[in-house]
């Protein structure tokens, strides 16, 4: 069982990786993944990857607010500014409010 993300905002970041610093960017990532998890409304995260460089990353707030804040915190804002400057061909970001959450597993 999950938590229920419904009311939520979901940050959807998609991103082509260009192969550019591995380490760097895996600790890069690993840094942001563990400062948003102290943010004020922060609720959790998604992320997969496949072999292409093509990633999926959902971040879930409490609200747009939240969302918001951790857009505009300095220090993800200089990772990003990083990120185009090295490790990602492109990236499009995605705002939504999860309207309905469900899942299923086999028993």
């Amino acid at each position: 069982m999950h938590d229920d993300r419904t009311g939520q905002t979901a940050v959807i970041f998609m991103s082509n990786r260009n192969g550019t610093d591995p380490a760097g960017y895996a600790a890069a990532a690993a840094a942001m993944e563990a400062l948003a998890a102290t943010q004020p409304g922060y609720r959790g995260i998604d992320s997969v990857r496949n072999e292409t460089g093509l990633g999926i990353t959902i971040s879930y707030w409490a609200d747009d607010a939240a969302a918001i804040a951790w857009r505009d915190d300095p220090d993800h804002a200089a990772i990003r500014e990083r990120g185009r400057a090295l490790w990602y061909d492109r990236y499009r970001v995605t705002v939504a409010r999860v309207e309905r959450d469900y899942d299923w597993a086999r028993p």
